[in-house]
């Protein structure tokens, strides 16, 4: 599989959406088994501790009850080692020695009277006594050098002396991370499981919004037939399809009516203008004074420059609507620049404008040849109409980011400060042009339908620049403002 497939999948929203879904259940499987913890760990030392609480009172009658002769300590010793094998959750130890389970019995002060178990009585006793367990209430108590606490519990008998059973809390630690790891085990499969699942069914429902967006972008580009697919379903993606499909209707029947009614008044205007000049032409081949004939000629011109306004005026209309309607082609942007700036070269020459033109060789662009010459013709001659005499102008054109770069900068005064934010509206010019004000806003409106961005600042240095970017090899991803050229 390509990266170019692969792209997708990585900035697909599927990720975020599924990561957002599993945090969001495991952090709540999570809190579950916390609390099933904190359960099953309570349960397991309420057991301990009634085994405790009541083997300890039989310990304590048994030892109050034995007489205290040479039997004694072998009578109780014998009596606490049965009642060890009784211990809940207890696992068989793999040594004969018995570590889980001592019986103490001791007076308030002073060594052991009695010690079954392993290990040290009296560190056991020392820390029973720091613990001050002296109650039948079980207590834990943490024994110098073990690893492990002991619950304790403690009756008193008859003679003033104390009997302590203690049961080791490794059992009972055992069970717990046996419990924690299997559901660590568990609870990974389940997240790994569940993130799978989710990011499947996020990914198949975005991939009719993939489409849905697909779609949108062709709509205006290239035509306006193109339907979003529709799921047929019931569900809130399938009603987005259907009301965009609606709307899609309505805008394409908007459109039809708008290039109906530009035609319709193109033409009822071009004719009588047309009528006109053609009369106009037909007195100039009659014999009138110089005066006359000087008149007649103006007159052409002013309806020349009349249909030309009716014209561009239609055409920045349309694309400002989205309505243009292009023919496009692959074209040489190189090629054609060069070919303007021959039709334009004597016109600069005759104003004493020197022209400079560096270029990257064949730029290859998807566009309208007829709207690329009428947008190119545009900056030539605002260049022309508004540079003093003597000045430089220097094209660039380059293919930057995956877009074509056509750089147009001069040594002349710049941009008025005060249009410099409403360069490209209509009818917006300065305090001595003689134009209509369209130029620019032509060229911007051109240049957006073929998917590229127009950008006019003033050089630090001196002088204008005007930045055209359009997508290279027919791409019709907008190209971002802001991009530099040095």
């Amino acid at each position: 599989m390509s990266s170019r497939s692969l792209d997708p999948i990585s900035r697909s929203a599927a990720w975020r959406i599924s990561l957002w879904a599993t945090l969001a259940f495991a952090a709540g499987t999570l809190f579950v088994f916390a609390v099933l913890h904190r359960f099953v760990a309570n349960d397991i030392r309420r057991r301990s501790d009634a085994w405790l609480s009541g083997e300890v009172e039989v310990l304590g009658d048994v030892a109050a009850r034995t007489p205290k002769d040479r039997l004694y300590s072998r009578v109780v010793s014998e009596v606490a080692e049965l009642a060890s094998r009784e211990v809940p959750d207890r696992q068989i130890p793999k040594k004969s020695e018995n570590d889980s389970v001592f019986f103490l019995q001791a007076d308030t002060d002073g060594p052991p009277k009695l010690w079954v178990g392993a290990g040290d009585g009296a560190a056991t006793l020392a820390a029973i006594r720091a613990a001050k367990v002296f109650k039948d209430v079980p207590r834990d108590v943490k024994v110098e050098d073990g690893h492990v606490p002991f619950r304790v519990a403690a009756v008193r008998i008859e003679d003033g002396s104390y009997i302590y059973l203690g049961l080791s809390e490794q059992d009972q630690l055992r069970v717990l991370r046996t419990l924690r790891a299997r559901f660590i085990a568990i609870w990974l499969m389940i997240v790994l499981l569940g993130f799978v699942v989710v990011f499947y069914a996020t990914w198949k429902m975005l991939r009719y919004v993939r489409e849905i967006t697909g779609t949108a972008s062709r709509i205006g580009q290239t035509d306006l037939s193109s339907r979003v697919p529709d799921s047929g379903r019931m569900d809130e993606v399938g009603q987005l399809a259907r009301t965009l499909n609606h709307m899609l209707d309505r805008i394409q029947n908007t459109v039809r009516q708008l290039h109906t009614i530009t035609d319709s008044l193109a033409h009822d205007l071009r004719s009588p203008l047309t009528a006109i000049r053609g009369k106009l032409e037909t007195v100039l081949t009659t014999d009138l004074s110089a005066d006359q004939a000087e008149s007649i000629v103006s007159a052409i011109d002013e309806l020349d420059r009349l249909t030309e306004f009716l014209n561009t005026s239609l055409d920045v209309a349309e694309a400002k609507a989205d309505a243009l309607r292009l023919s496009r082609t692959s074209i040489d942007l190189d090629e054609l620049v060069r070919d303007m700036l021959d039709l334009y070269e004597p016109s600069m020459s005759e104003k004493g404008l020197k022209v400079q033109i560096h270029s990257a060789g064949e730029c290859r662009i998807s566009a309208d040849p007829a709207l690329l010459h009428r947008v190119v013709g545009n900056l030539l001659e605002n260049e022309v109409k508004h540079l003093p005499a003597s000045c430089t102008v220097r094209i660039q054109l380059c293919v930057l980011d995956e877009s074509v770069h056509l750089v147009l900068e001069d040594d002349g005064p710049g941009f008025d400060d005060v249009l410099k934010r409403d360069l490209f509206q209509q009818r917006i010019r300065g305090r001595e042009s003689r134009g209509h004000g369209l130029g620019l806003a032509f060229v911007q409106a051109v240049v957006r339908v073929h998917g590229g961005t127009v950008v006019a600042e003033n050089r630090p240095e001196g002088g204008a620049r005007l930045r055209v970017i359009l997508p290279h090899n027919g791409s019709l991803t907008l190209a971002e403002e802001g991009l530099s050229l040095t």
